[in-house]
C-alpha cells in the first residue's frame, strides 16, 4: 500500500457563521447582543455562550497555559466532551488555531475545519464536537478555559489515520491582528 501525504488544511478566519455549527463564538463585537451598563460607564456583551454542564456536572473556571505550536504542524489526534460543552477565552491577546470537525462519528482529516482566532475571540465547543487541543502560536498563551467537572467520563480521544493533516499559516502578516477592527 503506497504512503499518501499529510492533507494540507486550508485556514480561515474565525466568524460567528463560520464558527456555528461547532458552537459559540466569544467575542465583543457589533454582532453580538450588548447594552450599557452600571450608569453607562460598561457595556454588556450578553449571553454570548450556552455553557452547559451536562447531567450531575457543575460549571468549572481555569487557567490552561499553552505552548507555542511550531508551523507546520501535523494534526494527528482530536479530541470531544460528549457530556459538556468548554469554553476557551485568550488571556494574553496573541491569535491561536483552533481546529474542529462536527459531533458524532470519529472524524477524518477531511472532516476538519481550521479558524485562525484573533487573540480578542474565544470559543464555546457544544458538547461532542471533535476539536484539537490549544494550538498556541508563536509563544506561551494562558486561556481562561470553562468546563464541566462531575461524574461519568467526558473526555473521548481518537487518533486520525496515518499521516493526518498537516497546519501551515503562508502569511501571517496580515491576519495576525490582536485588537478588535475599529467601528
Amino acid at each position: 500500500m503506497t504512503a499518501h501525504p499529510a492533507l494540507p488544511l486550508a485556514v480561515e478566519p474565525l466568524t460567528h457563521e463560520a464558527f456555528a455549527p461547532f458552537g459559540q463564538l466569544i467575542e465583543a463585537s457589533d454582532a453580538a447582543p450588548h447594552f450599557t451598563i452600571n450608569a453607562g460607564n460598561t457595556e454588556r456583551y450578553h449571553d454570548l455562550a450556552r455553557i452547559e454542564p451536562g447531567p450531575e456536572g457543575r460549571v468549572i473556571v481555569s487557567i490552561f497555559r499553552g505552548q507555542p505550536r511550531a508551523l507546520p504542524f501535523t494534526v494527528n489526534m482530536m479530541e470531544r466532551h460528549p457530556l459538556a460543552s468548554q469554553a476557551f477565552i485568550p488571556m494574553s491577546g496573541k491569535p491561536y488555531l483552533v481546529v474542529v470537525a462536527p459531533a458524532g462519528a470519529p472524524p477524518t482529516a477531511q472532516d476538519l475545519t481550521v479558524f485562525l482566532a484573533r487573540g480578542d475571540q474565544g470559543v464555546n465547543y457544544a458538547p461532542g464536537v471533535w476539536h484539537h487541543p490549544l494550538l498556541a502560536l508563536d509563544e506561551i498563551c494562558d486561556f481562561i478555559v470553562i468546563d464541566r467537572s462531575g461524574p461519568g467520563h467526558n473526555c473521548d480521544e481518537i487518533q486520525l489515520e496515518t499521516p493526518g493533516a498537516i497546519l501551515a499559516l503562508p502569511d501571517r502578516t496580515s491576519s495576525t491582528r490582536t485588537q478588535r477592527p475599529s467601528a
